[in-house]
């Protein structure tokens, strides 16, 4: 988580966005953990918000978050997530926002402690669970969205 979220706040200061949105996932206290990193890294609280309603994985929350972005009237949105985990929140993001006038992006982080280099995944039990599980969800992607 932290090495996306120090991505996440990097843009924050780069690009002036105007807020850091975050939805809430299957996981217990997720969003709580991710604001206070967040607000450690300087992004000021207030600019963090988080979108209402929650998500059960990429696909939904890449609808929770158009539904989030249209509302407020954002005129784009960055993505911001891990490589190995870009290609199948591109594909959600594309789909989630056909149509929409919201301009949308993808900004994957380089590997680090928390996700597998691309060229030496399957030298860990780590790169083995993430990688292969993460293509097996693209195909369940297609197949089913």
């Amino acid at each position: 988580m932290s090495v996306v979220l120090e991505r996440a706040a990097a843009v924050d200061g780069e690009a002036a966005a105007e807020t850091v949105s975050a939805s809430r996932s299957r996981h217990p206290l997720f969003v709580e953990r991710a604001t206070a990193e967040l607000v450690r890294l300087g992004v000021p609280a207030e600019r963090i918000e988080v979108a209402p309603g929650s998500a059960l994985g990429t696909y939904s929350e890449a609808g929770l978050l158009r539904r989030h972005a249209e509302s407020r009237g954002f005129r784009s949105v960055l993505f911001v997530t891990s490589a190995y985990h870009s290609r199948r929140a591109w594909w959600s993001l594309r789909r989630a926002f056909d149509g929409s006038a919201v301009e949308i992006g993808i900004d994957a982080v380089a590997p680090g402690e928390q996700t597998p280099p691309a060229r030496s995944w399957w030298l860990t039990p780590r790169g083995w669970r993430e990688v292969t599980s993460e293509y097996a969800k693209i195909v369940y992607y297609h197949a089913h969205y």
